[in-house]
């Protein structure tokens, strides 16, 4: 947690207010939110099917990521009875919101990939 009494503070508190693509950048920031979010929506709803989906996050990564957006509200966090216990994720309803910019992300990035080829 931030001191409240910094100026980097004070410069990101003064900036939220005014610039609507710092909160996005704050919210979807880091290197794995976005693909997180995209593979919730394709199925992905538990915490296994999220690692083996994606290799190269480690087990405490991909835990702090699925927590920073369930604090965002983007994802729903689901723990069921059992034995094992069993976790899942759940887009929320302004997640849901973001899925055609998702969607269109998806896309530039396919064409980018073709455009480097």
């Amino acid at each position: 947690m931030r001191k409240t009494s910094s100026t980097n503070f004070s410069n990101e508190t003064e900036l939220a207010a005014i610039c609507p693509m710092h909160n996005v950048m704050r919210v979807l920031g880091g290197r794995w939110k976005i693909a997180l979010l995209y593979f919730i929506h394709q199925g992905h709803h538990r915490f296994g099917l999220l690692q083996k989906k994606m290799p190269f996050i480690t087990t405490k990564m991909l835990s702090a990521q699925l927590k920073e957006l369930e604090q965002d509200e983007l994802v729903n966090r689901k723990i069921y009875a059992e034995m094992p216990p069993r976790v899942e994720y759940s887009l929320t309803e302004k997640a849901q919101t973001l899925l055609p910019v998702l969607e269109d992300l998806y896309n530039w990035g396919e064409q980018y990939i073709t455009a480097q080829a």
